[in-house]
């Protein structure tokens, strides 16, 4: 029988078809038969899986979310990729390093050193930081010149690879030198000394550093080692495409100077305490800059039942006075409101100094509600400011420490004294939410109360000089003018304001 042509026609696009099909199908086949790459997987899931130990330099719970010097870089990272940071703490350093060269997370970020990790299956990222080995004295002792000044002195260290390392070399020349492995922290050997009950301490700079205005009798000596780089800890791999662009970030953030900005916000600041200076800055800020805000204060004590001058003097703590003053933790404005704090406050603009007043006294408002009943009087105010500072399961972890340490956790001045306990690991190992940098709500506290003292005193001399001289054309604290001051108004007045 004869085929017909259209139909040989329509049985060869029929083949053709089926032979394209298959041919894609195999291509297909081909190109998912070549796994992902480690950095494709990572973007794929949308997760960052990193391991750390929660630490004053590494992360811990802040008032507003997770926060620490290590985070900070390793949430940086996430962000560039993109992905979801999940953060796990492992507080073992073998474990911790076993997991990661075992590929069971991605990478270790815990102020981790190469002298840590000897005979492991590891790489070392670009160091973020160094960090030198340093010898604690106590300034009342006298400071020793130098490693032979050690004879016959007791040193104490922590566990620590690289300390006993270092003082394995120095004993090599100075036989004499003693040294004894304490299972603490690096901020319990400073403690100590700064008590005058050891002879001498080695700590890494970092956490002298970090912790040093809290020890002012615990002062550096001299250097032992040379700095020792500390980096992010990724497995051995074939497959080095994550490692790669974690090498990539930290080259960026060292040549923008995110790198440098960072490390001073945690390393280099403290809270200042209310000195003859600064309380004589306060006392010209009081007559320069407050007067633009105070009906905004005014105004928001009086709808939230507060004390004006308390607001200001949260206010100044937080910002002197600055509309525009930003933190490194995200915080801005004049009251320094975080993202999470101002959306819960009804807040769209931190920057907004009425806006900032408000959602500030709100949140104050709020926070002085949310206190156990049991807390009563001024103590109230006391454990609210500190709440202020660093959130209520900060204040409640305190409160719990201080009850089991024989406290009254309803009476601010037993919680202040072992607030700072919860930077400390044995500590705050056992609290809900672990770190914290436990002094600096005690001295936001001192601050705020100090400062609130000192408005007072100036809004009482004010008031005075008005009953006695008139009240002339000076702005004083208590206006209540429609027109306040303006910044720009008050430089051409005083040309020494455009320099603050």
């Amino acid at each position: 029988m004869e085929i017909r042509k259209p139909f040989l026609v329509v049985i060869k696009s029929i083949l053709s078809l089926i032979i394209g099909s298959l041919l894609i199908a195999s291509s297909l086949v081909l190109v998912r038969s070549t796994p992902p790459t480690q950095l494709e997987q990572v973007l794929e899931t949308g997760e960052l899986r990193v391991l750390s130990s929660n630490g004053p330099t590494t992360y811990y719970e802040g008032p507003n979310g997770l926060t620490g010097f290590e985070y900070n870089l390793v949430k940086g990272f996430a962000d560039s990729l993109g992905v979801r940071l999940i953060l796990e703490d492992e507080s073992n350093l073998d474990s911790m390093l076993s997991a990661v060269e075992n590929k069971k997370y991605h990478f270790a970020a815990a102020g981790l050193s190469s002298l840590e990790s000897k005979n492991r299956q590891l790489s070392f990222a670009t160091p973020f930081m160094e960090v030198t080995q340093q010898l604690i004295y106590n300034n009342r002792k006298g400071q020793p010149g130098d490693a032979e000044a050690l004879k016959g002195k007791e040193v104490l260290i922590v566990d620590s690879a690289s300390h006993k390392e270092r003082l394995t070399v120095l004993r090599a020349n100075f036989p004499e030198i003693h040294w004894r492995e304490v299972d603490a922290e690096m901020i319990d050997l400073l403690e100590l000394v700064n008590k005058g009950e050891a002879d001498y301490a080695v700590i890494d700079s970092s956490a002298y550093e970090l912790n040093r205005y809290s020890y002012p009798r615990a002062q550096l000596a001299f250097d032992l080692s040379d700095p020792q780089a500390l980096a992010w800890a990724f497995p051995q791999s074939q497959d080095n495409s994550l490692f790669a662009a974690a090498q990539d970030y930290l080259n960026s953030i060292r040549a923008d100077g995110t790198l440098a900005r960072v490390t001073e916000e945690f390393f280099d600041r403290h809270i200042q305490e209310v000195t003859t200076g600064e309380a004589m800055a306060l006392t010209y800020r009081l007559e320069q800059r407050l007067p633009q805000w105070l009906d905004d204060m005014k105004a928001a004590a009086t709808e939230f039942d507060l004390d004006w001058q308390l607001l200001a003097a949260i206010s100044y703590q937080e910002s002197h006075w600055k509309a525009d003053a930003r933190s490194h933790t995200g915080v801005r404005g004049l009251m320094m409101l975080t993202k999470k704090t101002a959306k819960a406050m009804g807040i769209k603009d931190r920057e907004n100094p009425q806006q900032s007043i408000y959602g500030g006294a709100k949140y104050l408002r709020l926070l002085l509600e949310r206190l156990p009943q049991r807390i009563e009087g001024e103590e109230r105010l006391y454990f609210a400011l500190a709440a202020y500072n660093q959130g209520l399961g900060h204040l409640e972890d305190a409160r719990v420490l201080t009850e089991r340490m024989g406290g009254n956790p309803s009476k601010w001045e037993d919680v202040r004294k072992y607030m700072p306990l919860l930077s400390k690991h044995q500590y705050y190992s056992r609290a809900k939410h672990g770190y914290m940098r436990g002094w600096e709500p005690v001295k936001f506290v001192d601050n705020v109360l100090n400062y609130h003292k000192i408005i007072a005193w100036h809004q009482q001399q004010e008031e005075f000089r008005l009953a006695t001289t008139g009240a002339g054309n000076r702005i004083s604290l208590n206006s209540t003018s429609d027109n306040k001051p303006t910044a720009d108004n008050q430089a051409e007045a005083n040309p020494a304001l455009s320099l603050l």
